[in-house]
């Protein structure tokens, strides 16, 4: 079924009468009636404008909405012309109990590019090289150069291994490499690190977003990666250690080292019930913690 948006509100209801509500509220409403069946797989969503005309808000909060909804695969089309669509098979939120764990390079873009929805974004990272983090920015850095997102503020925080450190991966199966194989790991983590914060901090001048960057070092090499995002969301993955064949400085060697990108990613969503909102808190807790007692003033040099 067609629902007209220009002459009917969704599914009957009258305009809203409440005060102006944010693009999170109207985007959880919406879930709502996707998951209850009241938007059932494949309708067409009302237009933009009737949208914002019940919501009480702008279209750029409904788009903002309409964004959230598709980066959980429960909307596809979303576009500033024609109507969006339920998706035909509505997906699973991307995080919360229900939520299947997903590749790294699969499942933290959407859910970077939804956190990009809020005007003030904070995210806060612990991994070996910060290589899934700076690819998942990707899209949201084309949205804010697009003019389709604007948040007013940035605060990325980064927990990385110390380079004073002997790694526990990656590293040779032997004791052959001389070093080569920790010096590789240093340029690709001082490369990703500095391309991620170029990126960032280039929004000062392009858009004037407030953008705030910064390294610690660790004095260990974590097991685990972590990716909080806006206090409300944690998205936790296992580093699984292999014995890969590697080519360094033009030779091909065997190391112990895990692919970070494909590292399951299990996501927990504050409010999504006791489980998950503990997950989110006591992860917060665990990383603030790291950061200001055991690590250190991490510089991206050579």
């Amino acid at each position: 079924m067609v629902v007209d948006g220009e002459h009917a509100a969704v599914n009957g209801r009258k305009r809203s009468q409440r005060p102006q509500r944010s693009h999170r509220e109207v985007a959880e409403e919406l879930r709502g009636r996707i998951r209850s069946g009241e938007l059932r797989p494949g309708q067409r969503m009302p237009t933009q404008a009737r949208l914002a005309d019940e919501f009480g808000v702008e279209r750029g909060v409904v788009r903002q909405a309409l964004r959230i909804l598709q980066s959980e695969q429960l909307l596809t089309n979303v576009s500033k012309g024609s109507p969006a669509t339920v998706a035909p098979i509505p997906g699973k939120a991307l995080a919360g109990p229900e939520a299947p764990p997903q590749p790294t390079m699969v499942g933290l873009a959407p859910r970077i590019s939804a956190a990009f929805a809020a005007q003030h974004v904070e995210i806060d990272a612990l991994c070996l090289t910060s290589v899934s983090l700076t690819l998942a920015m990707g899209e949201p850095l084309r949205e804010i150069h697009a003019g389709r997102t604007k948040p007013a503020k940035i605060d990325v925080r980064v927990l990385l291994p110390s380079r004073d450190i002997d790694l526990a991966f990656p590293t040779p199966v032997d004791d052959s490499s001389d070093g080569r194989v920790q010096r590789r790991w240093l340029a690709q983590r001082n490369a990703q690190g500095q391309v991620l914060r170029h990126n960032l901090t280039a929004l000062r001048a392009t858009h004037g977003i407030d953008v705030h960057v910064s390294f610690r070092a660790l004095p260990f090499t974590p097991p685990v990666k972590l990716y909080l995002l806006n206090g409300a969301e944690a998205l936790f993955a296992y580093y699984t250690v292999q014995r890969l064949e590697q080519e360094v400085d033009s030779e091909q060697l065997e190391t112990y080292d895990a692919e970070g990108t494909r590292s399951m990613l299990f996501a927990f969503r504050q409010g999504a019930g006791l489980r998950d909102t503990s997950f989110v808190e006591q992860s917060h807790l665990w990383f603030n913690a790291l950061w200001e007692t055991i690590s250190s003033e991490l510089v991206l040099t050579s």
